[in-house]
């Protein structure tokens, strides 16, 4: 028709899609990379945070209690592991005694256990063969040296048990890597891979802060002999 312009539709070619597939694919990588960092960094802070309020439990329980701090299944009545000492003095018990990264957390909430672990160097007296204390115990806070150098408390290893009474490390067993990581998990956040090493995992302190520290240098530190759980002032001597 005369005077009028012609415009003729024309498709994408099989480049130009292909461009716009390859575009959307590496828009969704990267969105599901940023979910999946902020979701293991979220994990990790509400861990500590639960850690924090277990700390402030354990200490305000010893001021209850003559100073003591709650006991572990190793020594305390069936039923009544340090965690369920703690219910009345935990908001959110429910919650504060699970780790959200914890890939066993359903099942320990089942089974009234929980995502965290007490160093048995502080909270498990030590006997000898004939059932007699051996040595002073270190269940009191009073009696810790260094508060903000002595763990008290671990994130599980995943092979530990889902009850409550799979509730304290055998610190006095970490010679190697391999014996840590029965106990507990160097890298229970931003886990990568199986062998222990790329991650970090949270620590509660005796004065009641928390720290977060990398797997590798965990490692690092077992490897050289110096033993994490050890009590400064007592096992340093």
């Amino acid at each position: 028709m005369t005077g009028r312009l012609h415009h003729q539709a024309r498709g994408m070619t099989l480049v130009e899609i292909l461009v716009v597939f390859a575009i959307v694919a590496v828009l969704v990588a990267l969105v599901t990379a940023g979910f999946s960092k902020f979701k293991a960094k979220s994990q990790q802070v509400q861990c500590l945070n639960n850690m924090r309020q277990i700390g402030i439990g354990l200490q305000v329980y010893a001021d209850d209690h003559q100073g003591v701090y709650p006991q572990t299944s190793h020594t305390a009545a069936q039923g009544q592991s340090w965690i369920y000492a703690l219910e009345e003095y935990l908001s959110d018990f429910q919650n504060v005694r699970i780790c959200p990264a914890d890939p066993k957390a359903k099942e320990r909430m089942e089974m009234q256990g929980t995502s965290y672990i007490l160093n048995s160097f502080v909270f498990v007296p030590s006997f000898d063969a004939f059932g007699e204390p051996d040595g002073p115990s270190h269940n009191r806070p009073a009696q810790l040296q260094q508060p903000a150098r002595t763990i008290l408390m671990f994130c599980c290893a995943d092979s530990i048990g889902v009850r409550a009474g799979d509730d304290h490390t055998h610190s006095d067993n970490w010679t190697s890597w391999a014996a840590v990581r029965r106990d507990i998990a160097p890298d229970r956040h931003f886990r990568k891979g199986s062998d222990g090493l790329q991650g970090s995992s949270n620590y509660l302190f005796a004065d009641g802060h928390v720290e977060n520290w990398q797997a590798i240098d965990v490692k690092k530190r077992i490897d050289s002999g110096d033993n994490i759980a050890n009590i400064p002032g007592v096992h340093d001597r």
